[in-house]
C-alpha cells in the first residue's frame, strides 16, 4: 500500500448523501475521486447535489470558484464496481444493508490488489462484512458523519481480523485530507457518536412520552445549555472541570431514576406506525406545517460552516 500521505485515487462505492459528501472530502483535498453507483441517473443527480455543495464552499469564503472547479472535475462516476482496481483505496457507502454490504466486500476482496485497504462508512462493526472475503485483514470501519463534507472526524475502528498497521494507514489517512480520526480500540454497535446520540435520544423521548415536558422545552433546555457547552468541551472533560467527586456523587443519585428502555417508546412507534415520520412528512413529535424546517436546516448548515472556519482560523 502506498504511504497515506501519497494516496492518488481514490473509489466511492455508493451515490448518496454519504458517498456524495466523502467524495467531496477526498477531491477538495486533491484526490482523484472514481464515485460508482448504480446507474447513470442517479450518479448524474449526485454530481449536482456535489456542485451545490461546493457552490455553498465558494458562496462561505471556504474555496475559491477555481479551487471548487478543479475539484468537482477530480470526480468522475461509474456504474462498475470493477472500476475500484485502479484506486489506491476504497470506501464501501451503500445503505446498511447486511447481504449488500457481504457482497461488495467479496467482490472488492476480488478485484482490488490484495495491498488496497478497503473501508466501510456503515457506522457498523467491520467484522459483520468481511466474511466471504480472502484477505480480510485489509478491512477497516471508516465511520464519516453526515454531512461528510462538513463534519471533521471519522471514527475508524478495525475488527478482529484487521491488521494494526491498516488501522494506522486508515487514522493517517483522515488525517491527510483534513479530517480527525477518533480511533476506536474495540469493535461496538454504532460505535461512538451513535451511541452517545441515541443515550440522549432516549432519555429526550422518554421524557416526552411520559409527558415530563414538551418537546420544545426538551429541546431548547439542550440547545441553550448542553449544546452550546458540548461545542467546546466533551462529557467526560465537562465532568472532570465541575468535578468527579461532585459528578460521582450525582450519578449515584440520578443515574437509577434514567430510562433504560430496550425499545422506543409507544408513542414514538405509534407515530411511525402512522405514517409520521418528521419534516418529511410533515408531522412526528412536532407538526412541522406550523414550523420551517427548511430554515432549521439553513441555519443548522450555517452553524457547522462557522465550526469549519473557526477550525480552518486554528489551522
Amino acid at each position: 500500500m502506498k504511504p497515506a500521505s501519497e494516496i492518488e485515487r481514490v473509489a466511492i462505492i455508493g451515490n448518496g448523501l454519504m458517498g456524495q459528501g466523502i467524495s467531496q472530502v477526498f477531491a477538495r483535498a486533491g484526490k482523484r475521486v472514481t464515485l460508482i453507483g448504480r446507474n447513470t441517473a442517479s450518479l448524474q443527480k449526485a454530481l449536482g447535489v456535489i456542485a451545490g455543495n461546493f457552490g455553498a464552499f465558494v458562496d462561505r469564503g471556504l474555496a475559491s470558484a477555481d479551487e471548487a472547479e478543479a475539484a468537482i472535475a477530480r470526480i468522475v462516476t461509474s456504474t462498475d464496481i470493477g472500476d475500484a482496481a485502479g484506486a489506491d483505496h476504497v470506501i464501501e457507502a451503500v445503505p446498511a444493508v447486511r447481504e449488500t454490504q457481504l457482497a461488495i466486500f467479496e467482490t472488492l476482496d476480488r478485484v482490488c490488489a490484495a495491498d488496497i485497504v478497503l473501508g466501510s462508512t456503515s457506522g457498523q462493526p467491520i467484522s459483520l462484512m468481511t466474511g466471504r472475503m480472502k484477505t480480510p485483514e485489509r478491512a477497516v470501519a471508516m465511520h464519516f458523519i453526515y454531512p461528510a463534507q462538513l463534519i471533521p472526524i471519522v471514527e475508524v475502528c478495525g475488527g478482529p481480523q484487521t491488521a494494526p498497521h491498516v488501522v494506522k494507514w486508515a487514522c493517517d489517512v483522515m488525517t491527510s485530507v483534513g479530517q480527525t480520526p477518533a480511533l476506536m480500540n474495540k469493535e461496538v454497535d454504532g460505535f461512538i457518536i451513535n451511541r452517545l446520540q441515541f443515550a440522549v435520544l432516549r432519555e429526550a423521548w422518554s421524557m416526552w412520552a411520559n409527558g415530563i415536558a414538551s418537546a420544545e422545552a426538551i429541546d431548547n433546555s439542550f440547545k441553550l445549555s448542553l449544546g452550546r457547552r458540548y461545542s467546546i468541551t466533551g462529557p467526560i472533560e465537562s465532568a472532570e472541570l465541575g468535578g468527579l467527586d461532585i459528578m460521582n456523587k450525582f450519578a449515584e443519585f440520578l443515574l437509577p431514576d434514567l430510562d433504560t428502555s430496550k425499545a422506543p417508546p409507544a408513542a414514538v412507534s405509534d407515530l411511525v406506525k402512522a405514517g409520521n415520520f418528521g419534516l418529511k412528512s410533515g408531522k412526528g413529535v412536532y407538526d412541522w406545517s406550523a414550523r420551517d424546517g427548511k430554515a432549521l436546516l439553513a441555519a443548522r448548515a450555517d452553524k457547522l460552516f462557522q465550526h469549519m472556519k473557526d477550525d480552518a482560523a486554528k489551522g
